[in-house]
């Protein structure tokens, strides 16, 4: 498949919410490649803005909100960027853009999600192929061809374990599956099949588990075994799919979703 089915594709997935989108390439002033984000300089630069945004927010000192915390999630928020769109796509939309990290560019913004845009992307089938070879697509073209280059950045620039940081990438995956499942319930087994295929094969195995915890609903929930830093923050507390998270606060979470 070439670049309409690919477009396609994207466009479908961007219904899903702005953690979905990807919008053609325009030219436009004020795009910048992708590429950029492996500048350490550029990640420094993203991290301060989320650090500013939670001073902002909290009241809180500078100081009291540590910078490793913040590049922690500054990453997954990229990572989800990253990987939401090609996940819904490849579940929904019937083809898997193959991405290229020069073929995407980027804006800086304040807040939020940060746009994302593409041009010539390649696609291949989606609805026809198996999940095992979905996931081994993702996995080579997105999880380590676009989303790891970033990711070794992160770790050396900031000193992140690369346990939180592969833990953040599965933990974008999961959310994307959950959102996906929550809006498109006739797309939500697809979409929990191939990210549990792509969490029991490198980089990502052993970094987290899909459960299902009512085998009567395709609704499956991400527990990581580790955490993304995020109780570090004053207030932050711990997410829904954090190890930190007490077996009971999680299962009380799962209830209400499923109830929904």
């Amino acid at each position: 498949m070439g670049s309409v089915e690919a477009a396609e594709a994207l466009r479908v997935a961007s219904r899903l919410g702005p953690y979905f989108a990807w919008e053609p390439w325009d030219g436009a002033p004020g795009w910048r490649p992708l590429s950029d984000l492996l500048d350490e300089r550029v990640a420094t630069e993203r991290v301060e803005v989320a650090r500013a945004t939670l001073v902002r927010m909290s009241g809180l000192d500078r100081e009291a909100i540590g910078e490793r915390a913040v590049a922690s999630i500054t990453f997954l928020g990229l990572a989800s960027r990253l990987l939401s769109p090609l996940l819904a796509a490849a579940a929904e939309g019937g083809a898997l853009p193959v991405p290229s990290i020069d073929r995407l560019w980027w804006r800086p913004v304040p807040g939020g999600p940060i746009p994302i845009a593409y041009a010539d992307l390649a696609a291949q089938p989606g609805t026809d192929r198996p999940i095992h070879a979905i996931a081994e697509t993702l996995t080579a073209s997105a999880t380590i061809g676009l989303v790891q280059p970033i990711l070794d950045v992160f770790r050396t620039r900031f000193a992140l374990s690369p346990q939180v940081l592969w833990g953040n990438v599965a933990s974008a995956l999961g959310g994307a599956a959950g959102m996906i499942a929550d809006q498109r319930p006739e797309h939500a087994a697809r979409a929990a099949w191939i990210v549990e295929a792509m969490l029991q094969r490198p980089p990502l195995r052993a970094t987290a588990d899909l459960i299902r915890p009512d085998e009567s609903r395709e609704r499956w929930f991400l527990v990581r075994r580790n955490c993304c830093l995020y109780y570090r923050i004053p207030g932050g507390g711990t997410c829904g799919d954090c190890v930190l998270t007490p077996p009971e606060d999680r299962h009380r979470h799962w209830r209400a979703v499923l109830s929904r």
